[in-house]
């Protein structure tokens, strides 16, 4: 079982962004030296708790400190950007990281201020069409348009003939027929809506159609929030922050862009004892929004959902406060399921990687 990474950059309480940046690119060489597969940065505006604002540039910057591990997008907003813009991004960004780069596309409304500030016709907004965004997005990439298309004949950067992996991620049933009637890979968010994990991810598998965009068969990623302590008790502990995070979100209304990760301790003293006790586990049949406990508990939960829902890999979201603790839990996690540590690489005579 392939395990990846979806980082926030999440800022530490009593931090500022710059430390968050610097901990995203920490935890990204500490993913890699442990044996995981990808790491992805979010795109989140407005947002006190996360710096991962433009993933772009936080894949760039990771490229440069690592050699192995694959890297994304998770997602990036296509109803805010030009198709051809996120084509040559990230074939430019491939370009910089052969063989490493992942494009994953979603979209979501950021609310009326930030839906407005995106707009460059602000008296007649574009409505994004978002099928199409993700199509012309594709025939960029695979320079793929028809021949009488006025785009026809503009290859992006010939001398590159890597092409970044393609990926629509999607928290409801619509994702999984976009990407399976496009063929590409489909990645759901279960920490948004776990009970629809299983029978989307299926659904996708079942009527996956290859178009010519990179695969033959269907490629699935299950992203999942996890907390993993020395033991249960350290898990359930770990899990406030998160828990705290969503529970802040409940109460701020408008303000929730100002909501900052609590720690797990100012979690406790916060939630009531309703949020306390949400399920950590699998329930009665139900998945949880959150997944913690010892090394043995937090697998046992993964392995069911990975059976049930049939997904190749699992994308690992966690909203731990403290990034030496988060780190912590992705190394138990990854000793949990065998996953390989990989050496450093050796230096060159220039002092590069």
């Amino acid at each position: 079982m392939k395990l990846s990474i979806i980082d926030l950059g999440t800022v530490a309480p009593g931090t500022t962004e710059t430390d968050a940046l610097a901990d995203s690119l920490d935890n990204a060489r500490h993913a890699e030296a442990l044996g995981y597969h990808r790491v992805w940065f979010a795109e989140h505006h407005l947002s006190r708790s996360g710096a991962s604002h433009h993933p772009e540039l936080l894949i760039a910057a990771t490229a440069m400190v690592t050699s192995r591990i694959r890297l994304g997008s998770g997602s990036l907003l296509m109803n805010h950007y030009s198709p051809f813009k996120v084509a040559e991004m990230f074939k430019q960004l491939e370009a910089m990281a052969p063989g490493r780069v992942d494009l994953g596309m979603g979209r979501a409304t950021a609310g009326p201020v930030l839906d407005l500030a995106f707009q460059q016709n602000r008296q007649h907004p574009a409505q994004a069409d978002h099928q199409q965004q993700v199509l012309e997005t594709l025939a960029w990439l695979y320079e793929s348009f028809p021949e009488d298309h006025p785009f026809a004949g503009h290859p992006l950067m010939t001398t590159v003939p890597e092409v970044p992996q393609t990926w629509l991620l999607g928290s409801s049933p619509n994702g999984s027929n976009l990407a399976a009637g496009l063929g590409i890979g489909y990645t759901f968010a279960g920490f948004i809506n776990p009970q629809g994990a299983a029978p989307a991810l299926r659904h996708y598998r079942e009527n996956f159609e290859p178009q010519g965009f990179g695969l033959d068969s269907p490629r699935a990623i299950l992203g999942v929030n996890v907390a993993v302590g020395e033991t249960s008790a350290d898990g359930l502990h770990l899990a406030g922050s998160p828990k705290g995070y969503y529970a802040r979100l409940r109460r701020a209304g408008r303000e929730a862009g100002a909501v900052m990760v609590p720690t797990p301790d100012e979690a406790a003293r916060e939630m009531s004892q309703a949020e306390k006790d949400e399920p950590v586990t699998i329930t009665d049949g139900r998945w949880p929004r959150f997944v913690a406990g010892s090394p043995a508990e937090v697998r046992a939960t993964l392995e069911q959902m990975i059976e049930e829902s049939g997904a190749d890999e699992l994308m690992i979201q966690d909203l731990i406060a403290d990034p030496t603790a988060r780190r912590h839990s992705h190394e138990l996690l990854a000793q949990a399921f065998d996953l390989a540590p990989q050496p450093e690489p050796a230096m060159t005579e220039r002092g590069e990687r």
